[in-house]
Formats: C-alpha cells, structure tokens, sequence
C-alpha cells in the first residue's frame, strides 16, 4: 500500500474521461491520496465524454512540493493546460526532484511546452510523435514506457499497462 504517497492530477474541460478516473480509481486503491487541480477551486470540469469532476484545489492554490507526483491526463486539455506557467513550473519541479509525472495520449504537450522532452523516451497517441520528437523526446510506439521518473502511456485501451507502471515508480520513490 501506498498510503503516504499524495498525487496531483491536472484537469481542464475536455479532458479524455478515462485517461483522468481510471488512474485516479486504481491509485486510490493502492492508497494513493489524489488531488484534483483545475483553473477555479470547486470548478464542475466536464470530460470530452460526458463524465464530470469537481477540482479540490484552484492551480493557484498548489504547493507542488507537498506531492509525490503529478498525473496529466490526455484528450485536448493537455493544449489548454500548457498555457499555464505554474502548470509547466509544476512539471519542471517534479522533473527536477526526480518525482513522479505520468502523462497518457495528449498529455506530453504539457512536457514539450515545459521544455522536460531532450533525451527522454516516450510514447504518446501517434497524432503528436512528431510534436514530442522536435522537442527532443525518443518517440516509442509502446503501451506504455517507463524513463526514470516519467511515465508514459500511449491511449486510453494501454491503460492497463500505463497505470502499474505509475504505481511501480511510486513504489521505488
């Protein structure tokens, strides 16, 4: 069990409904604490399928030195989301202290914008391999695939092999 880890997962509008609850669900029975981050404290954000999620916590309200990982979800909100510097400082603090980032389908255009990608092997949807590729990332088309601290996933149906990936590197922290 995993009870003393805490997690940080980002989400805006449009996010891919399973790449967001289906590691939220799994982590929390390993014991996991996940937080839900969003633009507004309280904010009803909808998923590009129709499942719902009320944010614990605005982006401002975060102090990412209190989490053990952050978990970015795909569909489009990843484009959204790295609009934000504190999302992007968020990724590079967990980069920095060899924490957690476990990013699925859409999700490694955060990673790209937070300039984290040289040297690193990822996997993604293929739809944006070339986006990770120009940023300096070895583009894998896996299930999923681990490089140090990052995880990857490639869609929702890897899911299976992405999400025991997260809770090994969680394990090994």
């Amino acid at each position: 069990m995993l009870k003393d880890k805490k997690i940080l997962t980002i989400v805006s509008a449009d996010y891919d409904d399973l790449e967001f609850h289906y590691p939220i669900i799994r982590l929390n029975e390993e014991g996991v604490s996940v937080t839900v981050a969003s633009e507004t404290k309280g904010e009803h954000v909808k998923g590009k399928y129709g499942l719902s999620k009320v944010s614990d916590i605005s982006f401002d309200e975060v102090d990412i030195a209190q989490y053990d990982g952050i978990l970015i979800p795909g569909g489009w909100a990843p484009d959204y989301l790295r609009r934000f510097d504190s999302i992007l400082d968020f990724v590079k603090y967990m980069d920095k202290n060899n924490k957690l980032i476990g990013i699925i389908c859409h999700a490694g255009w955060v990673l790209s914008s937070a300039d984290i990608l040289k040297g690193r092997t990822v996997t993604s949807t293929p739809g944006i391999k070339h986006d990770l590729m120009h940023a300096g990332a070895e583009w894998v088309n896996e299930a999923a695939i681990t490089d140090g601290n990052l995880v990857s996933g490639r869609r929702p149906p890897d899911l299976h092999v992405y999400v025991p990936m997260l809770i090994e590197v969680l394990k090994n922290q």
